[in-house]
């Protein structure tokens, strides 16, 4: 039931829906035409499936991946046509003629076939909004959608449209979730804070790129460059660690986090925790470093994976929550001090 068997079954299944509707059922319905008019009533069924694939697998890619294209309905209707009649029988020719050592041609020609498909899917990325990104968010909004897509797709006749609000509203619920409000890598060395408004990244480490920033930036569904932590309003930094207020619904959080490698006195570290609601490192913190909410270091996220916080609803999610089980992953349950969260005004 993974992303893969969802994206697989919503195509099948929004396909199946379309073709046998009424409406297009009669749009192909036999009639006394020439060849290029029913050549381009296919062409229209064929761009008109690819719309609703595309609106149908959008929220799933959204939801599991934090992003979704916009236009891959207007390009398969392109792509489509030039594999199936330009690029598979360049390279099937050219498996053939390699048996009698004449294939070199046909190999460049589908070589060069398929940098104009790589191309094309260039040039559709790079277009304005191609690309849409989605903070993570609840399952139930998706299940929502789930459930109404699941309506429209298996029943037939006006009763079908009774899933379109459904599915409808579960759409809003995840265009309109709000981001984390801290993420954190499952290492602990890479976290990011969302700014308020959910416009901004700030990142505890100056990177430049590299698959660790742009996952924080995928799950916080920002595209804007993301800034260094000591441009946040009231950080506090050197070379060991950084202490940062977060002010979410009127409340300050105090979050403490390492980003050094060098010793540090065990008293003063005790100290910083005891001032802080959130520790988070990529070390192993000694059992003396107490934060009044949670703490997040080397041996917990071994257990937990990779966190998104949620200050407003007191909530942690971990990659444990998301893993099953599977045997790579062992982890073992982790808990919050039981006074729950301590925030002062």
């Amino acid at each position: 039931m993974g992303p893969s068997f969802q994206l697989s079954f919503g195509a099948v299944l929004a396909l199946i829906a379309v073709s046998t509707s009424e409406p297009v059922r009669h749009f192909l319905g036999p009639r006394d035409e020439g060849m290029i008019a029913r050549a381009m009533r296919h062409i229209a069924l064929l761009l008109l499936t690819g719309a609703v694939i595309d609106l149908a697998l959008m929220p799933i890619g959204l939801y599991h991946f934090h992003r979704a294209g916009v236009y891959g309905a207007l390009a398969n209707v392109v792509a489509i046509p030039w594999s199936t009649f330009i690029v598979m029988p360049l390279l099937a020719s050219a498996l053939i003629l390699d048996i009698a050592g004449l294939g070199g041609p046909f190999w460049w020609l589908a070589g060069v076939s398929v940098d104009v498909l790589v191309g094309l899917a260039h040039w559709f990325a790079s277009r304005p909004g191609a690309v849409n990104l989605l903070p993570g968010t609840d399952a139930w909004a998706f299940m929502l959608f789930v459930s109404g897509g699941l309506w429209l797709g298996l029943w037939t006749g006006r009763i079908r449209w009774a899933g379109f609000p459904i599915a409808a509203i579960g759409v809003l619920l995840l265009a309109m979730a709000p981001p984390a409000d801290i993420l954190v890598s499952g290492d602990g060395r890479h976290v990011g804070l969302v700014e308020n408004g959910g416009n901004q990244l700030f990142l505890l480490r100056d990177s430049k790129g590299g698959y660790a920033r742009d996952n924080l930036m995928e799950f916080a569904g920002i595209e804007a460059e993301p800034a260094t932590l000591d441009k946040w309003p009231g950080a506090r930094c050197n070379p060991d660690f950084c202490k940062v207020p977060i002010e979410r619904s009127g409340k300050v959080w105090h979050l403490l986090m390492s980003r050094g490698r060098d010793s540090v006195a065990e008293r003063s570290l005790v100290a910083a925790c005891e001032h802080s609601d959130i520790v988070i490192s990529d070390r192993w913190l000694p059992r003396s470093c107490r934060p009044r909410w949670y703490k997040a270091d080397r041996g917990s996220l071994a257990n937990t994976g990779g966190l998104a916080v949620y200050l407003g609803k007191g909530r942690i999610d971990t990659v444990a929550q998301t893993q099953g089980a599977h045997g790579w992953w062992h982890s073992s349950p982790f808990h919050v001090r039981e006074n729950g969260p301590s925030t002062t005004n």
